[in-house]
Order: structure tokens, then sequence, then C-alpha cells
């Protein structure tokens, strides 16, 4: 019997490979890693522009949260990847517009070679909800 739930809405972008866009295993809610794909245009809209890609990155995480009965407030963790570290400000500026509840979540940044699809981040997140 398996304990977990696979999570998929049209609202956020095909994975490009072999994972879900999310797993629900009992409260806790695992995000994969989102990247800048339009789920209406199934393009990155917006490659090479650290701004646009982390505002499509943040739409897609919040549409598998929704999809999965959850919200930014129910986050717990994140891992934001980077290709380039000199982006991290741009970044958390735009990130607190979407994460605004307190407590913040548990956060990790690294810079990272390269992500799919040329991309500059990439966000994943774990969520708890009751």
């Amino acid at each position: 019997m398996s304990f977990s739930i696979s999570i998929k809405t049209k609202a956020a972008p095909d994975p490009v490979g072999p994972y879900n866009q999310a797993i629900k295993a009992g409260n806790f809610i695992y995000c994969s890693g989102q990247i800048a794909i339009n789920p209406d245009t199934n393009q990155i809209d917006c490659l090479g522009d650290i701004k646009g890609e982390t505002t499509q990155v943040l739409k897609n995480l919040k549409a598998v949260l929704t999809a999965s009965g959850a919200t930014f407030e129910d986050v717990v963790k994140t891992t934001i990847f980077l290709t380039d570290l000199n982006n991290f400000q741009i970044v958390n500026d735009i990130y607190s517009e979407f994460f605004q509840n307190e407590p913040s979540p548990a956060r990790a940044c690294v810079e990272v070679s390269s992500l799919p699809k040329g991309v500059l981040i990439e966000i994943d997140c774990v969520a708890y909800i009751h």
C-alpha cells in the first residue's frame, strides 16, 4: 500500500523528466523544483531575466501548492538553486513578496554550475498541512 499521492495541475508546467510536480506523503507536500516554464505556452518566456524567471518560478510553485491543498503559509522549507549568487538580492526581494508569513520557512540557497534548459534559477519546497 502506498502512503503517497502524486500531485498534478495544468496550472504549472509538466515535469521535464520522470518525476511529479509534487508528492503528498501524510501531511507533507514535497514540491519538485520549478523552473520558469510558462504553463500556458510551455516555453521559458523570460530566459536570462532573473526577475522574470524568479516570478514565474514562484507562480509555478504557488500553482502546485494550491493543487496540493497548501499555500505559501504552509511551506516549512525551500531550496533555491542559482547559477549566479550575484542574483541573490534580486531573488530575495521577489521571494519576500510571495513569502510574507511569519515565521518564514527555513531556506537554503546554493550556486550551481547549470540548471535545466539554461535557466538561472530553480526553487523547490516542502509544505506541511494539517
